[in-house]
């Protein structure tokens, strides 16, 4: 049995999908960061396909290899840290043939 509401927000989110250009951001508490982290690392260890999403939107992404990590830091003044995490996009497209 469908949840009603739950198919109605469904609806209403938008998906980002390819073609499009999107960023958000967002200033958290450590332990809700490190919570998304976890669960983002048990996606990455798990399958090759993750849906990140809010109540407006949602961005459902195939991913490929490699993964690139950078981790970058900045002692000068304010000591800052900084890890970026970049996921290529996978594709379904097959080679061609070859005669």
């Amino acid at each position: 049995m469908t949840d009603p509401e739950r198919s109605s927000a469904d609806d209403e989110r938008t998906t980002i999908r390819s073609g499009r250009k999107f960023e958000q951001e967002y200033r958290l508490d450590a332990d809700e960061a490190g919570a998304f982290l976890i669960e983002l690392g048990e996606r990455l260890r798990d399958g090759d396909e993750l849906t990140i999403a809010t109540d407006e939107w949602e961005l459902p992404f195939a991913f490929g290899t490699p993964v690139e990590l950078e981790i970058e830091f900045d002692g000068v003044g304010e000591p800052q840290l900084e890890i970026e995490l970049e996921l290529p996009g996978r594709t379904d497209e097959t080679a061609p043939d070859v005669r």
